[in-house]
């Protein structure tokens, strides 16, 4: 469930003490099925991160040329600002999520312009960042013209980590982290490693999933989604699904890996068989309820909140708007976690 919007304001702590308040903007470029999903997984993500110093406040930006449908609109408008916004009114710290790729060349993303002005401006005022998915390819390809590379399978699913690097990121981190990923697209180690950057975590399977950027600042780059809720990766199993059904990709998308357990796995075998030999509406049907049904735990949240609370902590001294206990506001179109 979507947490409840509501305004900004200055909140009266025990002792009549003062709080700092650390504002986290959230650049969100996902589509509109995923949209609401992905505030309420970063705002959760934030809340269990957030540092006992200061107060975490949440606001939302978004990219122009993104399409949204009217209904969407309509959700995004008064909590939603622009990126001219952004830069006029400044924050403490940027995530700026994935989108869906559409096209070979980033330069040809409708998006695009938008999205260069993000990374310049972020470079250029040293904020640190938090890229997702397609936003890091996105930064690493603009800031150092590493390109992404095609895969030819999906990396989907939930994969064991390795840490490599004695960075101050990782420390306290979890022995063996948990990721989930949902991408075709890969970066190159070595090439990360040629232009400075660290890698914190990565895997066989995966190949190179979390790396910094320490310089005034320290910026984490994900190639995985340690922000995603338990059940992202069964969703977004059955969009695959129902897209092979509507003929829009070729063949019929696996369970994502080390996701289910093995009755799971066996009855979606199954499924999949009926799918294959021309499914219908009441064979999607029953695999969403199934999907649903048998969501595992999120076993990667631990590596998550480490990750985004380890980095908040690093700039946690921004934070320097003192907060009366109690004070009128005017509201602002802002999460307060």
């Amino acid at each position: 469930m979507t947490a409840p919007f509501i305004p900004s304001g200055r909140r009266c702590q025990p002792g009549g003490g003062r709080r700092k308040r650390l504002v986290v903007g959230l650049v969100n470029n996902m589509s509109d099925g995923a949209l609401q999903a992905t505030e309420s997984q970063f705002c959760a993500l934030l809340r269990a991160a957030a540092p006992s110093s200061a107060d975490v406040v949440v606001r939302f930006f978004s990219l122009a040329e993104v399409r949204r449908s009217e209904a969407m609109r309509a959700h995004m408008r008064g909590r939603y600002r622009s990126i001219d916004a952004l830069e006029r009114e400044g924050v403490d710290a940027l995530v700026v999520t994935g989108a869906e790729p559409r096209c070979a060349e980033f330069e040809d993303e409708p998006y695009w312009p938008s999205l260069a002005r993000v990374i310049d401006w972020v470079d250029a005022e040293q904020i640190p960042t938090a890229w997702s998915c397609l936003a890091a390819h996105a930064a690493v390809w603009r800031l150092h013209r590493i390109p992404r590379q095609r895969s030819q399978a999906k990396r989907n699913g939930v994969f064991a980590l390795q840490k490599t690097a004695g960075h101050p990121l990782l420390e306290g981190a979890p022995e063996t982290p948990f990721a989930p990923h949902s991408r075709w697209n890969d970066l190159d180690g070595a090439q990360l490693q040629s232009a400075g950057f660290e890698i914190l975590t990565c895997s066989d399977e995966t190949g190179v999933d979390t790396f910094a950027q320490t310089g005034r600042t320290t910026s984490l780059f994900f190639q995985g989604h340690p922000e995603y809720d338990a059940g992202a990766l069964g969703r977004e199993y059955v969009r695959d699904v129902s897209r092979y059904l509507r003929g829009q990709q070729p063949a019929l998308p696996p369970p994502p890996r080390n996701y289910f357990d093995h009755e799971t796995l066996a009855a979606l075998a199954d499924l999949s068989a009926r799918l294959q030999c021309g499914g219908d509406a009441a064979a999607l049907a029953e695999l969403a309820r199934l999907v649903e049904a048998q969501t595992p735990a999120a076993r990667w949240h631990t590596w998550a909140g480490h990750a985004y609370r380890a980095w908040l902590r690093q700039f946690s001294d921004r934070a320097t708007d003192d907060l009366p206990a109690v004070a009128a506001e005017a509201p602002t179109h802002s999460m307060p976690l």
